[in-house]
Parts: C-alpha cells; sequence; structure tokens
C-alpha cells in the first residue's frame, strides 16, 4: 500500500505545497478506504450467491412427509414455512389442507396470497418471502401460477430467496414451476407445453403415473426435440435438488418412482430411479 501511494506522489511530483500534499494524500486513503469497503461488500455478496440453493419437489402429494423432509432441510429447529397458492387462485380447500398437514409437525407455518390489495397487504414480497425458511408452491393452473408472478414481480424474490438458502418445493404445479418447462394442463382441451422460472434445467412431468396421457406426451415431445431431457416424478415420489445436482431420490409410498427422460442414440430411454422410502 506504501508502495502505490508514494509512486502516485512521484507521478505528481510538481504538488508542492504542503497543503496540496495533504490534501492528494487525505483523497488517495479516502479512495483506497473506498475500495477496500467495496471489496468487503463483494466479499459478503459472493457469500451469500454461495449459499446452497435447495429445491425440494413431488410428482403429486406435497404432504406431510414432503413439508416433514423441507423441515428438516432448512436446517432450523423450528423453521417458518409459507405456503405459496397462486397455481390455486388462493383456494380455501388447499390453505386449510396446508395447515392440516403443518400440524403434526414442528414448524412455524403461514400462507400468502396472491390475489390481495394493500390495504390490508402491508408487507413487500420481498418481507414475506425473504423472511421465512421455506416456500411451497401449491398445485393448480401452472400458466396462470406464471402470469401472476411475473406481473407482481414474485418471480424475482423467489429468485432471491433461492439463493439465499431458502427451501423451495411443491407438486404438479408447485413442482413444474421451478424448471425451464414442461407439461401441463393449463390450457383447454389437451396437454401441452409451459415455461416456468427455470432454476433447475432441462424438463419435468408431474403425475407420472397418475394420468395416462403424461407419459406418452413426454416421451414424444422429448424423443422430437421440441422439450429438453428431465425428470417425471409418479405421486408420492420427488426430487431433492442442490443446484441442478439431483442429491436425493425420495418416495413417501411403495411402488412410486422418479424417471430421467432422454434420447440415447437417437431413441427416447426412460431411467428409473429407485428412490428411498420415507
Amino acid at each position: 500500500m506504501r508502495a502505490i501511494l508514494a509512486a502516485t506522489l512521484c507521478e505528481n511530483a510538481p504538488m508542492s505545497s504542503p497543503m496540496k500534499r495533504r490534501t492528494f494524500l487525505t483523497t488517495s486513503l479516502a479512495g483506497v478506504a473506498g475500495l477496500a469497503a467495496a471489496r468487503a461488500i463483494s466479499a459478503a455478496d459472493l457469500g451469500q450467491a454461495q449459499a446452497t440453493r435447495k429445491i425440494l419437489i413431488a410428482g403429486g402429494n406435497f404432504g406431510t412427509t414432503f413439508i416433514r423432509y423441507m423441515a428438516e432441510l432448512t436446517g432450523k429447529p423450528r423453521p417458518k414455512l409459507c405456503y405459496l397458492p397462486t397455481a390455486s387462485a388462493d383456494a380455501q380447500d388447499g390453505i386449510d389442507r396446508w395447515f392440516k398437514n403443518c400440524a403434526p409437525l414442528d414448524v412455524d407455518a403461514s400462507v400468502q396470497k396472491s390475489f390481495i390489495e394493500s390495504l390490508t397487504q402491508t408487507r413487500s414480497w420481498e418481507e414475506v418471502f425473504l423472511s421465512v425458511d421455506g416456500i411451497v408452491a401449491s398445485g393448480g393452473n401452472t400458466l396462470n401460477q406464471q402470469a401472476i408472478w411475473k406481473a407482481q414481480g414474485i418471480d424475482l424474490v423467489l429468485r432471491k430467496a433461492w439463493d439465499r438458502g431458502i427451501v423451495l418445493g411443491g407438486a404438479s404445479a408447485g413442482s413444474l414451476c421451478w424448471f425451464e418447462e414442461g407439461t401441463t394442463d393449463s390450457r383447454p382441451q389437451a396437454l401441452s407445453i409451459v415455461h416456468g422460472l427455470g432454476f433447475i434445467k432441462g424438463s419435468h412431468s408431474p403425475h407420472y403415473d397418475a394420468e395416462p396421457g403424461r407419459r406418452p406426451l413426454y416421451q414424444k415431445l422429448i424423443g422430437s426435440g421440441q422439450m429438453k431431457p428431465g425428470y417425471a416424478c409418479d405421486n408420492d415420489a420427488g426430487i431433492y435438488f442442490e443446484d441442478n445436482v439431483v442429491k436425493r431420490v425420495v418416495s413417501a409410498r411403495a411402488g412410486a418412482k422418479v424417471y430421467y427422460v432422454s434420447v440415447v442414440g437417437g431413441k427416447v430411454v426412460e431411467r428409473v430411479i429407485e428412490p428411498d422410502l420415507f
């Protein structure tokens, strides 16, 4: 540091008065202090960005078993878990089921509706979602969910939550939403493609064993190149991701499985990933 200041002073040798020297030194030191502060901020931001990013999904039925596992993933003794029922249009029966599923667990359960008005919704999305340990997105209409999240800016806050290590999750629309793309029943007449937030790379199909049209369409779309390879989950089966890495495959029901569907040698290959039974 002294060498840098000395070299700088030599380059500015014509500056002769003591007052000018003092002014220059004060300015230079202030600049160094500012640089040190900027580096400290950058280091703090880097540490925050390096938090383990966690997502726990299920093909269907994100009930007490999956909520318990999410609570464990937070690492907190009594984690704050928030239910986000946008895809179900904030349906009351889903909210009631959420609290019922959380009742046997040592968690602080809450709900955040998306159909709100500012007279009663006095906290910002950041204040709500960045103050909890886990966020569970409901099932329902994925297309409408994505549109509302983007209109409200919720998608950006969920990205911040993920980057900070807040555990995200859900089933059906609540699992599709985290992927780049997947198959959905959000439009009339037939299953179709929907695009999600893209936190998890690739595609996803929920309800793989529960709805007959899911498996053939998913394989057809991947085989034709219309959809990226990805993960299909039976109801009651799911995946825990850290960043984009599969860390664990789990199931709350015997026989429920997870699959990786891709193209190998020009043919669609469905690889079974046997889960751990909770």
